[in-house]
C-alpha cells in the first residue's frame, strides 16, 4: 500500500463492498464508485447477469448513478474506484465522462485496457485524458475475482 492515501483506501474498499455484492447477486464480483469533492456520488457493482445487459460493467453503473447524482453526463474532477483495471468500454465511457482520475485495483491480463492488453490512457489522438493508478489493494481485489471463479469451475456458489 506505498504512497496511497488514507483517503483512496477507504474507497477503494467501499469499490470492494460492491464487488462483494455483485457475488451475492451471482455476478463477477467487480464494484466501483464515483467519488467528486471527497464525497461518493455513485456506486455500481457488476449487473450485466441480472439486467441482460453486455454493458452493465461495475464503471458503467456507477457513471450512470453519479451523472443522475449530479444532474450531468460530464463528471469533471471526479474519480472513478475500480477493483478491476478497465476493459476498453469503460475506458470509453470514462473519457467520455470527463473524469480526471482512474483508481483501479487488480490488473486484468486478459481484457485490460490500461496497460495489461493495451493502454488507452497512451492514445494521445482521443479527446480527453485522465490520470491513471493502478495495484490499490490488488491483492485483496483479485482474491475477491479468484474465489469467485474457483467456485464457478467446481460447481459451487460463489458465496
Amino acid at each position: 500500500m506505498n504512497g496511497w492515501s488514507d483517503s483512496d483506501q477507504a474507497m477503494m474498499q467501499a469499490a470492494l463492498a460492491e464487488a462483494r455484492v455483485a457475488t451475492e447477486e451471482g455476478e463477477v464480483p467487480v464494484g466501483a464508485i464515483v467519488v467528486l469533492s471527497d464525497r461518493i456520488i455513485g456506486r455500481g457493482h457488476n449487473r450485466s447477469i441480472e439486467d441482460h445487459d453486455p454493458s452493465g460493467h461495475a464503471e458503467i453503473v456507477a457513471l450512470r448513478a453519479a451523472g443522475q447524482s449530479q444532474k450531468n453526463h460530464r463528471l469533471v474532477g471526479a474519480t472513478l474506484f475500480v477493483t478491476l483495471e478497465p476493459c476498453a468500454m469503460c475506458v470509453g465511457a470514462l473519457i467520455q465522462a470527463r473524469v480526471a482520475r482512474l483508481v483501479f485495483g487488480a490488473y486484468d491480463k486478459k481484457a485490460g485496457a490500461l496497460g495489461s492488453v493495451i493502454d488507452l490512457s497512451a492514445e494521445r489522438r482521443l479527446n480527453h485524458r485522465f490520470e491513471v493508478n493502478g495495484g490499490l489493494l490488488a491483492d485483496d481485489c483479485g482474491e475477491l475475482l479468484s474465489r469467485f471463479f474457483e467456485a464457478q469451475r467446481s460447481g459451487h456458489a460463489s458465496n
